[in-house]
């Protein structure tokens, strides 16, 4: 493995940096007015996302980006560590066109759109004219086993009605959001991971209404963490994605690389955690001390430098793996990292907290927003035993080759 870049890749890094710098850091103060004020979407995002396009950092995240589509069709491993720079600002990858959910839901376009439905949908959201959000999650099923999904979508003449409650919908809030891609039940009698399907529905479809925006951990998302009611919702079986019963297969390829990102920009969330932390240890005193100087917190500060640059480089095998065998052929790597870097945050982000003391609990610090969206995160997209569950059996199934050597050890 290596993991070296190229002069290009250092120069993106770089240019990516200078415009967080430069746009995105300055525009925090403004961001958290305007969306205290009741703005669901600061307009002055839509000025950034036109110069970051103009500068080339858009869709860097994608790629099988053909020649004619905007973006720079970076691999995995190209990607991770400009999504850690994007990651230190939880608003920003949409001023990059990266953010979730609409990146997963290009990925699952890209990978199986017909030609109507990728000028009607993915082009639009290539280019950053609308957003789009990802309804599976369910709130009368444990939907960390995709196979229970209850929604149903029955067919009825050239049209397919979809009747069902879907919960915990992220960006179905955002005033740009245009549409869904939902999942249901369209086989009942198939095997239990062919019963499944997608579809496109447009968020304006008659019968479907965003009954609330559900706040995580007390906080309100301006683009939503929202509850979905579809009674009776028709739309043209031309917006059904790829089969019927193959959306279950749709689902994972979506969240392998969904679940990778969301962890690289985690790393860039531990390392701006440990950055505030030693800022902080280095200008307060207690008895006679910098903070930094007492054993524990010098401690914190150590152990949270070993297991970020650890993950880091978990993140990294993570996308070198995805980019040579496909996110099928790094599914015990993108499980283990989906456990390692959620986690990771939560501890650095409590111990930058408690090296910050009562500022580290409240909003005129950073630090307590990330910890939230680490805790968020061991749930999203999978919560931590179900990836755990995961690596478990693929390691019994590596390691069944090894039982008979292993008694040589007794």
């Amino acid at each position: 493995m290596d993991f070296d870049f190229t002069p290009r890749m250092l120069a993106l890094q770089s240019q990516l940096r200078d415009f967080m710098g430069q746009y995105i850091i300055p525009a925090i103060p403004r961001w958290k007015q305007e969306v205290e004020a009741g703005a669901a979407h600061p307009d002055f995002i839509e000025d950034l996302k036109a110069l970051a396009q103009s500068e080339g950092l858009w869709n860097l995240f994608l790629p099988a980006l053909k020649a004619d589509e905007p973006g720079q069709a970076l691999s995995n491993l190209e990607y991770a560590p400009l999504a850690e720079i994007m990651g230190r600002v939880m608003w920003a990858s949409e001023v990059f066109n990266c953010s979730a959910p609409d990146t997963g839901n290009m990925e699952i376009l890209h990978l199986f759109a017909t030609p109507a439905q990728r000028e009607q949908w993915l082009a639009p959201l290539l280019e950053g004219r609308i957003r789009s959000c990802f309804a599976m999650t369910e709130p009368d099923v444990a939907s960390s086993d995709a196979s229970n999904i209850q929604t149903s979508i029955r067919r009825d003449g050239d049209d397919y009605v979809i009747n069902g409650r879907k919960w915990f919908i992220s960006g179905a809030a955002h005033p740009h959001c245009r549409f869904a891609i939902v999942m249901g039940v369209t086989n009942p009698d198939n095997d239990r991971h062919r019963r499944q399907s997608m579809v496109i529905v447009p968020l304006d479809a008659p019968g479907l209404e965003i009954v609330r925006n559900i706040p995580v951990m007390r906080q309100l998302s301006t683009e939503g963490h929202c509850e979905l009611v579809l009674r009776n919702v028709r739309v043209p079986v031309e917006n059904l994605i790829s089969e019927e019963g193959a959306g279950f297969a749709i689902a994972q390829a979506r969240l392998g690389p969904g679940r990778i990102h969301h962890c690289m920009r985690s790393i860039g969330q531990c390392e701006l955690a440990l950055e505030l932390m030693c800022a902080r240890a280095a200008e307060r005193k207690t008895f006679g001390r910098h903070l930094h100087e007492h054993g524990a917190v010098a401690d914190w500060i150590a152990r949270s430098r070993i297991e970020i640059d650890q993950a880091r480089l978990l993140v990294m095998r993570a996308a070198w793996l995805i980019d040579r065998r496909g996110a099928k052929g790094a599914t015990k790597e993108i499980a283990m990292i989906k456990v390692v870097a959620p986690s990771l945050q939560t501890r650095i982000c409590d111990r930058a907290m408690q090296t910050f003391g009562a500022m580290g609990l409240s909003p005129d610090a950073p630090v307590a927003d990330l910890w939230t969206w680490g805790r968020v995160l061991r749930i999203a997209d999978g919560p931590d035993e179900v990836h755990l569950a995961s690596v478990a059996k693929q390691e019994i199934r590596e390691q069944s080759q090894n039982r008979a050597a292993a008694s040589r050890y007794f």
